[in-house]
């Protein structure tokens, strides 16, 4: 699994089983899910370009850098709008375009309602967020869109990832980065990630 980093650091330990936890309520939730978001993405901004800028400090000129690409964040709605604001925080100039899919609970199988992606001047990297990746259809979707639209340096970040939807992820699409705060075994027979949390966007919205 070259392309899947599963991020391992004691912040991530500790704010992890507090989100696992059936009795954690929403504030404190919310908030795990922020600070686990701010961890993974620092580790997949490892490697974005940059270039050369010169300042002035209070006391003289001095070389610096600044981002060279232009970033999308791209949430899944609706759990993964969760963790947009901490990758705001680190990138503050990041474009935000919004896809809605809803998992139709007959068949597992993503439904696209709602996609906010312009015709062309795609962006050079892309962040698809979504706090589970469990079957993998709704980030698959999303990435295929981002292709479409014309940005072919898609990142995925997920709090957790059930290993089937890995697999169907790195078979589908090899050269996207996934980041993860966990992988997990397996799925239930209603597809939710076993241990997982339950209903990441229930949880976070308090419904």
């Amino acid at each position: 699994m070259s392309n899947v980093c599963e991020v391992h650091h004691p912040l991530i330990a500790h704010h992890l089983t507090i989100l696992r936890d059936q009795a954690t309520r929403p504030a404190l939730f919310r908030d795990c899910v922020r600070r686990l978001s701010t961890l993974l993405a620092v580790s997949a901004t490892g490697d974005l370009s940059l270039n050369d800028r010169s300042v002035t400090t209070p006391i003289q000129p001095t070389g610096g850098s600044a981002l060279a690409q232009r970033i999308g964040i791209v949430p899944i709605l609706r759990a993964g709008l969760g963790m947009v604001d901490p990758l705001l925080d680190l990138l503050p100039d990041a474009e935000i375009w919004h896809l809605g899919m809803y998992r139709d609970e007959a068949t597992a199988q993503p439904v696209e309602y709602y996609s906010k992606l312009p015709p062309g001047n795609p962006c050079d990297v892309g962040f698809v967020i979504d706090p589970m990746l469990a079957t993998g259809g709704s980030i698959l979707s999303a990435i295929e869109a981002l292709h479409r639209w014309g940005c072919q340096d898609v990142r995925v970040l997920s709090l957790i990832a059930a290993r089937p939807g890995i697999e169907r992820l790195q078979s589908a699409f090899p050269q996207v980065k996934l980041f993860v705060a966990a992988i997990d075994p397996e799925l239930n027979t209603d597809n939710f990630i076993v241990p997982g949390l339950g209903d990441a966007g229930d949880r976070i919205f308090n419904t």
